[in-house]
């Protein structure tokens, strides 16, 4: 694939008005930003007199020495800017200003690297447009702020007894979170709603959908912006799926649609909850293969301790309109905003292997004209053993081990990933697994020490 074929890239800015930009500007470093194949922001920091290099593609890096990446006799890798990712930081710059450039990675020979996570993502938007769609995605993106000691290291303390849509003096996280909502709009973000969530000192900040490439990069963004933000409040902000034992978990619920010819594909107006043909195949798609994308979509060992019981993280692989406890809801919405809600993902999930598996996933089910089960408008919860394989209901892995095992087993994965990041990011997995299992816990020591 050549660069200019690549899809999801839109230039609004071109290479003259980035240089015109950072000498007006006064910039004095250029953040050129990428992301490993487990969700980590890396970045390169050039001076100006760099810019003009990096901008014709010539700013190359060590790619051995980033996980998941290349071995060490093929290490070297090209960062190639998209110019549409071009901004300014709003912090810190009374210190000297900061812009950042989101880049592709390449290989010195000029050709995609296989291992950079936003080419497979580009991959599937491709796959997308030749069947005439467009995938938007709007996340639901959960985090706890807590209060920090004077090492600025987090403090497992809550600071607050706040609950849903709480607001000072219980919410007292609220002045850091509307500073964390100036600089995202300041970024470019389109906020639509802030709010305390149900856990003590969790909030949540929703931005308005955008086409998969640029929701992923989003992500990343907000991520990096929260954690920045917080930390100049003397807070730390965490992303971490389940950081407190019997509290809710910070999800990243995904909305998703698909756009045709301009308009929504996902809406009929004359089905019972709104949704097209389309719209229930594309679910389906996903559905048969939710099990084994979990390990992406829920990727470490924490993960699975947020998908349990009681707090509103689905543990089985259902649908609904009417209620929160399937895999999949849909939300009460007509016409344009018409979309599905995939509702396990969390926040230490690669957004873009997450969208991109889930966008496959969903063509493949529009391309085999698959069929999701029945809608299940109970509470699954409350459902029996007996009620749920009478309904033939699976459950979501409940560990990573099971959830790495269901991703060997599908060949999808492999398919849409490609051979190199699959391999590299399934070993990891299993070493970390591995690992954890190894490991003796404080519960562990108290619960058998003396028993024993």
């Amino acid at each position: 694939m050549k660069k200019q074929d690549l899809p999801g890239r839109e230039i609004i800015m071109t290479k003259e008005q980035i240089i015109k930009t950072v000498k007006d500007q006064d910039v004095k470093f250029i953040r050129l930003q990428f992301t490993d194949i487990f969700g980590a922001m890396k970045n390169v920091s050039i001076t100006p007199t760099q810019l003009e290099r990096a901008l014709n593609n010539k700013m190359m890096f060590d790619g051995s020495s980033i996980d998941g990446f290349a071995r060490i006799e093929e290490s070297d890798m090209c960062l190639h800017p998209d110019l549409d990712s071009f901004l300014i930081h709003p912090w810190d710059q009374e210190k000297g200003k900061v812009a950042r450039l989101i880049c592709d990675v390449y290989t010195p020979d000029d050709k995609p690297f296989e291992g950079d996570p936003r080419y497979i993502l580009r991959k599937a938007i491709r796959h997308a447009e030749e069947m005439g769609y467009k995938f938007q995605v709007g996340p639901e993106c959960e985090f706890y702020l807590m209060i920090t000691d004077e090492k600025k290291r987090p403090l497992l303390t809550q600071y607050d007894e706040g609950g849903y849509f709480d607001l000072g003096p219980n919410d007292v996280g609220e002045d850091v979170r509307k500073y964390i909502v100036l600089a995202l709009e300041k970024l470019g973000f389109e906020i639509e709603a802030s709010h305390h969530e149900c856990g003590p000192a969790q909030h949540e900040i929703d931005f308005k959908y955008a086409e998969a490439l640029k929701a992923a990069d989003s992500i990343m963004t907000f991520k990096y912006a929260v954690k920045t933000i917080s930390e100049k409040h003397d807070m730390y902000a965490t992303f971490m799926p389940k950081p407190f034992y019997g509290k809710a978990g910070n999800g990243m619920h995904l909305n998703m649609s698909l756009i045709k010819d301009g308009r929504n594909a996902f809406v009929d107006e004359n089905d019972a909850v709104g949704l097209s043909k389309e719209a229930y195949s594309f679910m389906a798609g996903i559905m048969k293969h939710i099990e084994g994308i979990t390990i992406f979509t829920n990727p470490i060992i924490n993960s699975y301790k947020r998908l349990v019981p009681d707090f509103e993280a689905p543990l089985y692989i259902a649908w609904s309109a009417r209620n929160r406890s399937p895999l999949f809801r849909v939300p009460t919405c007509a016409g344009q905003s018409t979309r599905i809600e995939l509702r396990n993902p969390d926040p230490s999930a690669n957004p873009y292997l997450a969208l991109a598996l889930c966008l496959e996933a969903g063509l493949e089910g529009i391309r085999n004209n698959l069929t999701p089960p029945a809608p299940v408008d109970k509470n699954i919860f409350e459902m029996s053993k007996r009620e749920l394989s009478r309904s033939g209901i699976k459950m979501l892995p409940l560990n990573m081990y099971e959830a790495i095992r269901k991703a060997e087993k599908d060949t999808f994965i492999r398919k849409v990933l490609g051979d190199h990041v699959y391999g590299r990011y399934i070993s990891a997995k299993n070493a970390e697994w591995s690992e954890y299992s190894q490991r003796i816990s404080d519960w562990e020591i108290k619960k058998y020490l003396l028993k024993y």
